[in-house]
């Protein structure tokens, strides 16, 4: 959780640190500590990733990153009433690109690249269990197009600090069959 968060802004380039209430709540979380950790550039999931997993080097995966919300970048619904761009775009169901910002599918496309490099170096590796720490749209999107059950982009909105816990049949994935298979949603 950062400051624009609490303020309802579209935070995804902006290189927010975490707010003292996102802090605190992580400071309350307990996950079981995985072989690995990989991470979004932004300085809220490596602060999130450092709390969680202060004994672990974290893995930099830069396709990680939030997308980039444009013209509505560090700003909220209230700043962009009135704004035609943004009305257009909430009428879309957000298919839509954001102006001066990323598509939906540039979005999409940077997410499952990011994903398969970290799925790749944990088959290389023989990691069996690591933990993402990314962004809700990138999330979204991972679960979107891989997820099972299948359910739609906003139905796999996790709040801050939340998770799947979800399982990898490496040979499926390997065959192109990608499925991340949910266990668990905390």
């Amino acid at each position: 959780m950062t400051e624009g968060n609490l303020k309802g802004r579209y935070i995804g380039k902006t290189d927010e640190h975490l707010c003292p209430e996102g802090k605190k709540a992580l400071s309350e979380l307990a996950y079981p500590v995985p072989e690995a950790v990989f991470v979004s550039p932004m300085a809220r999931c490596r602060e999130t990733a450092e709390m969680l997993f202060p004994a672990m080097r974290v893995r930099i995966i830069d396709q990680l990153a939030e997308t980039d919300f444009g013209d509505f970048e560090n700003k909220n619904y209230r700043e962009l009433s009135g704004n035609p761009d943004y009305q257009a775009w909430v009428d879309s169901g957000g298919a839509l690109p954001f102006p001066g910002g990323e598509s939906r599918e540039e979005f999409r496309k940077r997410t499952l690249e990011g994903f398969q490099r970290v799925i790749a170096a944990c088959i290389r590796e023989n990691i069996e269990s690591a933990a993402v720490v990314a962004h809700g749209g990138t999330i979204m999107t991972l679960m979107e197009t891989w997820g099972f059950p299948k359910k739609d982009f906003y139905s796999w909105h996790v709040k801050n600090g939340r998770c799947y816990y979800i399982e990898i049949d490496e040979k499926l994935w390997q065959s192109g069959r990608r499925v991340l298979e949910v266990k668990d949603e905390i």
